[in-house]
């Protein structure tokens, strides 16, 4: 069934998702999130390929994906980042989910459950809004220089929207609490995909 494209993004929402899941559809749903939102949950039979494993190899993906792909994360904008990169090297059979894991659980979607962090979006928030307050406050009782720091934050924020990208998630994603124990590596992440013909 053809989709309307924003943007030259596919999309498809968590109800059409869910109700091809239901009926049998073989679909590759790609995880594009770090591994612990991974591990926090995640759609039953879904593959975790963190954004910037994907980003640098995306060739490698194109040649094991031969039918149509799903690409999640948590609200949808890293899966559109990921989208982008495979179209730059040929993949036109992949859709992105509206709203992510987030609105395909609220969906009643069938997801997994493991330990409980909360989500890099999250975090992207809490991390920004934490440093424009200590600005502030630090501008107003040690040095107004300090005012800089919120305005450095605000700079970033203002170019992370206009690139659709984000500086601050890819530095949090390295941080301990963000990492698992079994952390997938290029070949590993890569390897748990199938590489047999699918259909959507």
């Amino acid at each position: 069934m053809d989709r309307a494209t924003t943007n030259g993004v596919s999309p498809i929402d968590p109800a059409e998702l869910k109700k091809r899941l239901a009926e049998g559809d073989k679909l590759t749903i790609i995880d594009v999130r770090t591994p612990a939102e991974f591990e926090s949950v995640h759609i039953r039979g879904s593959y975790n390929l963190p954004l910037p494993l994907l980003s640098k190899n995306p060739h490698d993906l194109a040649e094991r994906i031969s039918g149509q792909a799903v690409l999640i994360c948590q609200s949808g904008v890293r899966a559109t980042q990921a989208h982008q990169r495979l179209a730059a090297v040929g993949i036109s059979h992949a859709s992105v989910l509206t709203g992510g894991i987030a609105a395909y659980e609220a969906a009643g979607g069938d997801v997994i459950h493991g330990a409980q962090r909360w989500d890099m979006e999250r975090q992207v928030r809490m991390a920004a809004g934490s440093l424009v307050l200590l600005g502030l406050a630090g501008a107003k009782l040690i040095t107004p220089k300090l005012g800089y720091l919120s305005a450095a934050i605000g700079a970033g924020l203002t170019f992370s929207a206009l690139t659709n990208s984000c500086g601050m998630a890819a530095l949090l994603a390295k941080m301990p609490w963000n990492r698992t124990a079994a952390d997938p590596t290029v070949e590993d992440a890569f390897n748990s995909i199938p590489t047999a013909p699918q259909q959507f």
